[in-house]
């Protein structure tokens, strides 16, 4: 596993630069995209005329909080072609995320935007060490979904070999483990559990792993280390969403302090609370962003619906980017449990934080009477489970301030997923319960 170090930066011009002076680039940029969604009219020029912006050069970092938001309904309303600004001619790809009634959110990406996607990835897969001689076993999905591709450009941008499995075939991506012997792993934090498994299951290990870059789900540090337990490697957290790019919008490098460091040159990002104003740094809030290069679907202030804190950057290292947090949630699946809100990472933290729960959970808001709503957990054990239900029990209590009935189910109950996101939760309202001894 690598220890703590410093990395060298990918483009030190982008994230070594003195804040102040970023801050002059970001500006400019800003008032460019302003003067790019005015001239392309639509939902966010009439927002934008209704606050009284004419021009660029009315808007500034300072009054960035008083200007208009999108949200993701914003996009919907406008399906299929989203709040494109770029002429259907200079649109070089699609990519998309899931959606309400079946729809995706698609957006559309110009080949500048693809370049930027190139850039801030491969500047995330340099802060986790890798570089021109690195091999990268790249299992996320590849399509629609910006996963597979978005590290794929990055390692190619950045001049490493690329070995794009994709998700799935796990036999096959434990031959090649072995085979390739890759410095990085990149998929699902819940892939990698799986891989880690079905490794130890195989008697082999891929010990030429030194990091993994790890996201498209919310993933706490008590899964952290049981990745880095079960993989021998450093497990590092990635963040984007395809409306702002794609992964790279955020990205932990090895010497960002447990925290991911925000591509701010291209990417404003904000943080506030439900009425939308900033909270202080170090307070959780919804992460607002703002794309300052992109040119196909450009947005000023998104609402992304993902919750974390933001803060500077780490002193005196040689990255000077602001740092968000790990993902608390997002502020639609915050659970409200006999009036406690709950986010289901909170869950997670409690239940990883004992070593004799294995990483396979299910989490289950039963809302068969609507009057009492409970929380059930299922957790498999690791070892003994002797006392082990009571134990988690009076954790998630003191955590949650709320009373959760807890099951230990055998090796296997829980269900396991090779592609796409583990599912941990689910909502009973009526009928038998979603896993056998849950009631």
């Amino acid at each position: 596993m690598i220890d703590d170090e410093v990395v060298p930066l990918v483009v030190p011009d982008a994230e070594g630069v003195r804040p102040d002076l970023r801050r002059e680039v970001q500006e400019r940029r800003l008032h460019r995209l302003v003067d790019r969604l005015l001239a392309a009219g639509g939902l966010q020029a009439r927002r934008l005329t209704d606050a009284g912006i004419t021009h660029g050069d009315d808007v500034t970092l300072e009054n960035l909080d008083r200007l208009p938001m999108v949200t993701k309904r914003d996009l919907w309303a406008h399906y299929p072609a989203g709040l494109r600004a770029a002429p259907p001619e200079d649109v070089v790809c699609v990519h998309g995320s899931s959606g309400t009634g079946g729809r995706p959110t698609l957006v559309p990406y110009t080949a500048q935007d693809v370049d930027i996607w190139a850039e801030v990835m491969a500047r995330a897969l340099g802060g986790a060490g890798a570089t021109r001689r690195s091999v990268v076993h790249n299992a996320y999905g590849y399509g629609l979904f910006t996963g597979g591709l978005g590290v794929h450009h990055g390692a190619t941008r950045l001049g490493a070999t690329v070995v794009p499995l994709s998700g799935g075939m796990t036999e096959r991506q434990v031959r090649m483990l072995v085979d390739l012997r890759p410095d990085i792993l990149a998929c699902t934090p819940s892939y990698a559990i799986f891989l880690g498994e079905a490794m130890a299951a195989a008697g082999v290990r891929a010990d030429s792993l030194r990091a993994g870059v790890f996201g498209a789900e919310p993933w706490t540090n008590e899964m952290r280390a049981q990745i880095e337990r079960l993989l021998g490697l450093r497990a590092l957290d990635i963040y984007g969403l395809s409306e702002v790019i794609g992964p790279g919008v955020a990205c932990e490098s090895l010497d960002s302090d447990g925290m991911l460091n925000v591509a701010e040159d291209h990417f404003l990002v904000e943080a506030v609370d439900a009425d939308g104003r900033p909270v202080p740094d170090g307070t959780p809030g919804e992460l607002v962003f703002t794309t300052l290069t992109k040119t196909g679907m450009p947005l000023l202030r998104y609402r992304s619906g993902d919750v974390a804190a933001l803060a500077g950057p780490v002193p005196g290292a040689p990255r000077t980017l602001r740092r968000m947090s790990k993902l608390l949630g997002r502020t639609d699946d915050m659970l409200v449990v006999r009036g406690v809100n709950v986010f289901p990472t909170e869950i997670e933290a409690v239940l990883l934080a004992d070593e004799r729960v294995g990483p396979h959970y299910l989490v289950v808001e039963d809302r068969r009477d609507a009057a009492r709503p409970e929380l059930r957990i299922a957790v498999e054990p690791v070892g003994s489970d002797t006392g082990l239900a009571d134990a988690l029990t009076v954790a998630l209590r003191e955590r949650l301030g709320l009373s959760c009935v807890v099951r230990v189910l055998a090796s296997g109950s829980v269900p396991r997923t090779e592609v796409g996101k583990a599912r941990r939760f689910t909502r009973w309202t009526e009928g038998p319960p979603p896993l056998d001894g849950l009631d």
